[in-house]
């Protein structure tokens, strides 16, 4: 079956590009406004595209942005075919005879509107095609399908090489928003640990944490008060947590019981007193206020845990509960490769949503066999692409889990095996049961010790 989806020459407005340069070139404070809007790549004529990228890099650079450096730009990348063609377009598009330059957002949400337009055509063009082929399921083509919508709406090229003087340019313009006023919404979300923070830096936007422990070393509780910590911190930002092993209502139970100190033991059998009750209603009022969402969906697949996070305006923080019980929604007999593809499809959603995914893993029985108990990579389960895939990996290890006669039964130790982007490390935690929650050591508490 042949498809068609030729509608001729795509949508733009020329003179919409034009009185866009045109203002900017009139009046370059403009550009910040027009930097909300638009960039380079929303224009259609290749001449104005690389006009806006000249002026964008120019005002970036702190380079004073009018039709003299433009036009000097202009010629040094041979935009035009001399430099006389050059100056008289330039001089043409910015007379002020003709430019209203109170008028700059109407043009850039021209400019935008066709932009976007240009953007779903192309995407429609290649859902077609993908789908044309017959080679492709149709979970496969509906997760393709949402990716290249949800790309527009995030503002993502379709395709398209970038030069790296317009990376600068936007790293530029991210670093601005690291230090300025509202930086806190830029920064990597904060664990609520101040000394794995040190450590990794944050729970860093776009990468993949591992969290790996043997069982009962308490990281499911540590996951969640992760989360907790970070909708505390983060007020505006949605933290989601897929459990592929536990419910809502126990994950939310497992919350209440570490937000208000209450044991879980009482709640998990009714034994609540006056006292507790009040301290529980005030702990739930808490998280109520937080943008924790949560999903107990069992098997769940790496596509359709995207599909329901490119619904989401705001993400802060992914956890998963936990890597082994994933589904690769791929039939595979050898459970090491679906674990690997799994991490990869993990490593590309941190990626493309840009948001920290924090997955959970189990750990081989190897470290059992050793005198020193405490994990090394080599002991993650399933895969040795676990190691490869993530950007950090973190261990927990609690000493009074093998040696009840330990002196501190409460101390924990989250170990930061590989960190891509700096330095590993070991930090001292407690953990306390009853609540299901770690807290932090204190320096000084630790020297006396």
């Amino acid at each position: 079956m042949d498809f068609d989806l030729n509608i001729g020459e795509m949508p733009h407005n020329v003179e919409a590009e034009q009185a866009v340069l045109g203002a900017l070139l009139i009046d370059p404070e403009l550009i910040s406004v027009a930097m909300n809007y638009i960039k380079a790549d929303s224009f259609y004529v290749s001449k104005h595209k690389d006009l806006y990228a000249i002026i964008e890099r120019l005002f970036t650079f702190g380079v004073n942005v009018d039709v003299i450096t433009v036009i000097n730009e202009a010629v040094k990348e041979k935009i035009f075919e001399s430099s006389a063609a050059g100056r008289d377009y330039v001089l043409k598009i910015a007379d002020p005879h003709l430019v209203i330059t109170s008028n700059i957002e109407n043009y850039c949400k021209i400019v935008e509107e066709k932009y976007y337009i240009r953007q779903l055509i192309t995407a429609a063009r290649d859902i077609i095609d993908a789908s044309a082929g017959g080679q492709e399921t149709a979970e496969h083509l509906l997760d393709y399908a949402e990716q290249k919508i949800y790309d527009i709406r995030q503002g993502k090229a379709v395709d398209g090489l970038s030069k790296i003087g317009d990376v600068l340019a936007e790293a530029y313009t991210e670093l601005g928003r690291r230090a300025g006023p509202d930086k806190e919404k830029y920064m990597s979300a904060r664990s609520g640990f101040g000394k794995l923070d040190n450590i990794i830096n944050g729970l860093n936007r776009s990468d993949l944490i591992i969290l790996a422990a043997r069982p009962a070393m308490g990281k499911s509780a540590f996951a969640l008060n992760l989360a907790v910590n970070v909708a505390r911190v983060h007020t505006d930002a949605q933290v989601v947590i897929f459990s592929l092993e536990m419910s809502n209502e126990q994950n939310v139970t497992r919350m209440l019981s570490s937000e208000s100190l209450v044991n879980s033991k009482h709640i998990m059998e009714g034994n609540i007193s006056h006292k507790e009750w009040e301290e529980l209603a005030d702990g739930a009022n808490r998280l109520n206020s937080m943008n924790i969402y949560l999903d107990d969906t069992a098997g769940i697949t790496v596509p359709q845990m995207k599909a329901k996070l490119r619904r989401m305006n705001n993400l802060g923080l992914v956890i998963i509960d936990y890597l082994q019980l994933m589904n690769s929604g791929r039939r595979n007999d050898n459970r090491v490769n679906e674990v690997s593809e799994i991490t990869r499809q993990l490593k590309l959603m941190a990626k493309e949503l840009n948001v920290p995914v924090v997955t959970l893993s189990q750990l081989s029985r190897s470290v059992e066999s050793r005198t020193d108990k405490r994990p090394v990579l080599s002991d993650l389960r399933d895969s040795g692409s676990i190691e490869q895939d993530a950007d950090i990996v973190m261990f927990l290890y609690r000493d009074e889990y093998y040696n009840k006669n330990t002196q501190d039964p409460s101390l924990s130790e989250c170990i930061v095996a590989k960190n891509r982007h700096g330095k590993t490390g070991s930090i001292d935690l407690r953990y306390n049961g009853d609540f299901l929650r770690f807290f932090a050591v204190d320096t000084n508490e630790r020297k006396e010790e």
